[in-house]
C-alpha cells in the first residue's frame, strides 16, 4: 500500500454472527442495509472461516495472527485447559501502536490474553462491564433473564438505551477524539452481539415472527453416524425434543439483534461520512464464529465443525485504495488474514509469527496465489476437552475427531451437512485425498497433536507407534 498514506482502521469484530445472517449473503428475511452498504461500496469475502468456532481461541488469532495450538490459548477461562496467548508472541495492538496509531478498543474481550486490550498497546478500552453500571445510573432496571441463555424481550428500554446502541456511543465518541490526533487511528469494536442470549428491546424484539421464520435445511437432523457427543449436546442444553415452533422465537430475536447492530453500524458511518473520512478509513466487519441457532437440532456452537459455525461473514471497505462492488470467494482464515491485512494496510512488516496473508490483493482481484482449501480446529469448552480438525475444499469437507468418529461431508449434494459419508466405500477417494491434506497442514503448523498416535488414526498406512 506504498501509494496511500496509513489509513484509518474501524475493525467491527461481532460475536457469533452466521455468515448466512446479512442480507448481501441472501437470508430470505433479514434487512441489514448498512452492513450490505459495507459491501457494495467494498469487498465481500464469500468464503471466510475461522480458526477456531469459539471465542478467546478466534479471538487469541485475531490479537497474534497464529493459530490456536501455537498461541496456546485453546479454550475459553474457566475451562479445562484454558490459558492466554503465549506472553513471547507480538499482538496487532502492539504492532499497530509502535507504528504511530491512536487504538481504541470498545466491547468483549475474552481473556485471551494475560490483562485486557489496555496492557497491550491500546490508549483506551471501555468493557462491556459498564453497560451495567451505565443502565443503573440512568435509572433503568436491569436486563432481563429470566430465559436465560434463549433470550427474551427487553421492555424497560428503547433501542438508543440499549448495549449496541451504548456501545456504538463509545465508538464515536473515541472516533471523535482521535479524528483530531496527529496520526492515523485504530478503532476495535467488539459488540457481543448477536450472541445468544438475545435479550432485545422493541420493535427489533417483534421484527422476525416465529411464523414467518422457515426451518433451516438441516433441522431436524437425526446425527445417524455421527459423534455420540452432537446427540449429548442437544441434551445438555434441553433442546432434543424440540420442534421448530420451539426454535423460531429464538431464531426471531436473533436476526431481530443483528437488524439491532445494523442500525448502530450506519450511524458509526454516517460519521465517517459527516467528518470526510470514510475515503481513508479501512472498515472490516467480521465475527469470531457463527452460530448453530438451530441448525442440527443444536444451539451455540460447540463440539462441531459444520459451516454454520466455522464460516463467518467478511467485509472490507477502504475507498481510497479499493475498487465497489466486489465479491471474492477465495478461501480466507479469517482472524488470522485479518491480522496480515491490517498489518498491510498500515504499511508496516508483519511479525514473522503471524502466519496468515493479507486480505488487501484479494480485494484488489489478484487472487492467482488463493488457496485450494481451508482450515480449521477446535478443542473444548465448559464440558470438557475435545480435539478435532477440519480440512474443506469446495466441494467436500473432512473432520478428524480424534475421539470419535470421523465426518466426511459432500458439500455439493448435501450442503447441509446431514448425511456423514466417512464410512462410504464409494467417497473413499476424496476420504483419503482429504486426510493427506490435513496430515500436511498439521505438519506445517507444527500441530502437537500430530504424533505418531494420531497420525497413525488418519492414516492407516503409517507405521505402527512404538515405545
Amino acid at each position: 500500500m506504498d501509494d496511500y498514506p496509513p489509513p484509518n482502521i474501524l475493525l467491527i469484530h461481532g460475536d457469533q454472527h452466521r455468515f448466512d445472517c446479512l442480507g448481501v449473503n441472501g437470508h430470505p428475511l433479514l434487512e441489514t442495509p448498512n452492513l450490505d452498504r459495507i459491501a457494495a461500496e467494498g469487498v465481500n469475502f464469500t468464503h471466510a472461516f475461522t480458526p477456531a468456532p469459539i471465542c478467546s481461541p478466534a479471538r487469541a488469532s485475531l490479537a497474534t495472527g497464529a493459530w490456536p495450538t501455537q498461541h496456546g490459548c485453546i479454550n475459553l477461562p474457566g475451562c479445562e485447559g484454558y490459558r492466554p496467548v503465549r506472553e513471547d508472541l507480538p499482538l496487532i495492538t502492539e504492532v499497530l501502536n509502535e507504528a504511530g496509531y491512536r487504538i481504541g478498543y470498545v466491547g468483549k474481550f475474552g481473556g485471551e490474553t494475560a490483562g485486557p486490550p489496555s496492557a497491550h498497546g491500546a490508549h483506551d478500552y471501555v468493557p462491556l462491564s459498564e453497560y451495567p453500571k451505565w443502565r443503573h445510573a440512568q435509572g433503568l432496571p436491569p436486563l432481563p433473564h429470566a430465559n436465560g441463555y434463549f433470550g427474551e424481550a427487553d421492555p424497560h428500554i428503547r433501542p438508543e438505551q440499549s448495549r449496541l446502541a451504548w456501545s456504538a456511543d463509545h465508538v464515536l465518541r473515541l472516533l471523535d477524539a482521535y479524528s483530531t490526533h496527529d496520526g492515523p487511528f485504530f478503532v476495535r469494536w467488539d459488540p457481543v452481539e448477536p450472541h445468544p442470549g438475545n435479550v432485545v428491546p422493541e420493535p427489533y424484539a417483534s421484527m422476525y415472527p416465529p411464523g414467518a421464520i422457515p426451518p433451516r435445511p438441516s433441522f431436524p437432523d437425526p446425527l445417524t453416524n455421527k459423534p455420540w457427543v452432537q446427540r449429548q449436546q442437544r441434551r445438555s442444553w434441553g433442546v432434543d425434543e424440540w420442534t421448530w415452533d420451539d426454535w423460531a422465537p429464538i431464531v426471531g430475536r436473533y436476526l431481530g439483534e443483528i437488524a439491532l447492530l445494523d442500525a448502530q453500524v450506519g450511524r458509526v458511518l454516517g460519521w465517517l461520512d459527516e467528518r470526510g473520512l470514510a475515503e481513508n478509513t479501512l472498515v472490516i466487519f467480521t465475527a469470531d464464529h457463527g452460530d448453530m441457532c438451530g441448525a442440527h437440532g443444536m444451539f451455540d456452537k460447540h463440539y462441531v465443525l459444520y459451516d454454520d459455525v466455522a464460516r463467518v461473514p467478511l467485509l472490507l471497505r477502504y475507498p481510497a485504495a479499493l475498487s465497489p462492488g466486489r465479491t471474492c470467494d477465495a478461501f480466507v482464515c479469517q482472524e488470522i488474514d485479518v491480522a496480515r491485512t491490517l498489518c498491510d494496510a498500515a504499511g508496516i512488516d508483519a511479525p514473522l509469527t503471524f502466519a496468515g496473508h493479507s486480505l488487501l490483493p484479494w480485494a484488489r482481484g489478484e487472487t492467482h496465489d488463493a488457496r485450494p482449501d481451508i482450515f480449521a480446529m477446535y478443542q473444548g469448552t465448559h464440558s470438557g476437552l475435545y480435539s478435532q480438525r477440519m480440512v474443506r475444499d469446495r466441494a467436500w469437507k473432512y473432520v478428524w475427531n480424534a475421539t470419535a468418529e470421523d465426518e466426511l461431508y459432500d458439500l455439493i449434494g448435501d450442503p447441509a451437512e446431514l448425511h456423514n459419508r466417512a464410512e462410504d466405500p464409494a467417497a473413499r477417494e476424496h476420504l483419503e485425498r482429504l486426510r493427506r491434506r490435513l496430515l500436511a497442514w498439521m505438519g506445517e503448523i507444527r500441530d502437537p497433536l500430530l504424533n505418531a498416535f494420531a497420525r497413525r488414526q488418519i492414516d492407516p498406512e503409517a507405521p505402527v507407534p512404538g515405545f
